[in-house]
């Protein structure tokens, strides 16, 4: 994880360079448990918002909240996403950011739920960063499915295969996984390959 980019996104944002939010950030990422959800995904999503970056309207919050969207991340818990956007209202919060702002941050970083159409725009592209690991090769998808299932590890094979089944069958079912043109078209049919792959292993077809 880059420091000088993340000072430069405190800079946007018209907050003190904040070393120690930026050192619990790298440490949380870097926790044993985390397979996936760690700093390679944090600079992933980065790299593919570089490439997309002209499409928010503000460019600064969806950083921000792609910094923040995993900061907290227990697989046996369903509040990971509330209090990784607490974490981040916090930072803001604490230097005195609108609410609009903050409010708006949290939106998005409450999105990558992925349990609702996204209402924001913003908030739209930061779901289809944090979801275009759905769409990249063959290869690395089949990385990212046995990282998932090792932050699984402690649920039996039957039960893990059936609810990530429902879960990626789930995704499938949308009319469109990606909400952005350019997202669509880079992404929107290698993903439609990978998650039916996916399913039919999982399924045992």
């Amino acid at each position: 994880m880059n420091r000088d980019r993340w000072h430069r996104l405190m800079a946007a944002f018209a907050l003190p360079e904040s070393n120690e939010t930026f050192e619990q950030l790298v440490d949380a990422y870097s926790q044993k448990h985390r397979r996936y959800h760690t700093g390679v995904h944090i600079e992933h999503c980065l790299r593919e918002f570089d490439s997309a970056s002209e499409l928010a309207q503000e460019p600064a919050e969806v950083e921000l909240a792609l910094w923040f969207h995993d900061a907290v991340y227990d697989p046996l818990s369903s509040s990971n996403e509330a209090k990784s956007a607490d974490l981040a209202c916090a930072l803001l919060n604490r230097h005195g950011v609108s609410s609009e702002r903050v409010s708006r941050v949290h939106a998005h970083i409450m999105a990558t739920r992925h349990e609702a159409p996204a209402a924001l725009d913003d908030s739209k592209l930061l779901v289809d960063v944090d979801l275009s690991i759905l769409g990249v090769d063959e290869a690395a998808y089949a990385t990212f499915e046995k990282q998932v299932r090792e932050e699984y590890r402690w649920v039996p094979g039957p039960l893990f295969r059936s609810k990530r089944a429902e879960i990626l069958e789930s995704f499938l079912a949308r009319p469109t996984l990606y909400s952005t043109s350019p997202f669509r078209t880079k992404y929107e049919a290698p993903a439609r390959r990978n998650l039916t792959s996916a399913i039919a292993a999982l399924r045992g077809e």
